[in-house]
Order: structure tokens, then sequence, then C-alpha cells
């Protein structure tokens, strides 16, 4: 019986210690304030009802950011872009935001990505997005909204 119980942990074990492959798992879009903030305070609550009012009114945004969740099975360099699709009035518009991450093999890492400025001006309102985890040329992993 102790034989097949420490067989069944040593299995249990080597199955976990595996590379996991690299995803996304979750991304977060937020408009930023003037000053560049997603919300007033940190609860989860107040920063929803502050994105609602930046969402009602577009006055008082001076950006987007995406904050990405995502992990990978190596430690190799790996481009994180997110893609987004937009529209001024009745112009379809487009807008590519990227960069290098590096971090430690199967831990969760968020990144912020951020369009602002004059790119976020001329971008206008947000229709839809594609999050993409690449390693050079290889696509890894995908997220995207609804109407992608």
């Amino acid at each position: 019986m102790v034989r097949a119980i420490t067989l069944l942990a040593l299995l249990c074990l080597s199955a976990n210690t595996g590379t996991a492959a690299a995803r996304i798992a979750k991304v977060l879009p937020h408009f930023l304030d003037l000053e560049g903030r997603e919300s007033l305070n940190p609860s989860l609550y107040e920063r929803d009802a502050y994105q609602a009012l930046l969402r009602r009114e577009p006055k008082k945004r001076s950006g987007l950011r995406f904050d990405v969740q995502w992990r990978s099975g190596q430690n190799a360099a790996l481009r994180l872009r997110v893609e987004l699709r937009g529209g001024i009035g009745s112009e379809a518009t487009t807008a590519v935001i990227e960069t290098a991450e590096r971090h430690l093999s199967g831990f969760n890492k968020w990144t912020g990505l951020t369009l602002s400025g004059e790119k976020y001006r001329k971008f206008g309102e947000l229709i839809a997005w594609r999050a993409t985890l690449w390693d050079g040329e290889t696509l890894l992993s995908e997220k995207k909204s609804f109407l992608w």
C-alpha cells in the first residue's frame, strides 16, 4: 500500500514539473484619465465606476492601457503585442503597441501596454483588440475581444 501511494505521489510530482506552454491568461483594457490614472482608489469597485465615467466622458481621457497577464515555459525574451481596431466617426483606424519581455518560466507576469498622446487622439474609439505573444516569428498565444 505504501509503495502504491509513493508511486502515485512521484507520478503527480513529475507531471507538474514539466514546462508550461506560453500563454496569455487575461487582458484588461482600461481608459486613462488626464493624469494617467485608471482609478482614483485601489478598490475594484471604484475602478469599475471610474472606468464607466471615463467611457461616458471621452474628454476626460488621455489614453488606453492594456494590462496583460501571461506566462512562459521558457526564459527567452518574448514579444507581447496588442493590435487595436477603432474609429473616428465613420473612419476606421488601427494601432499596434508592443514590447519585448523576459521573465522566469512558470510564473505569471503582468505587463502594461499604453496607447496615449497623439497616437491615442488619432486612434479614436476602441472597437476591438487582440493580444498576442510571439517568439520571433512564431505565435505562441492569443486572446482577442468578441468583435475581433
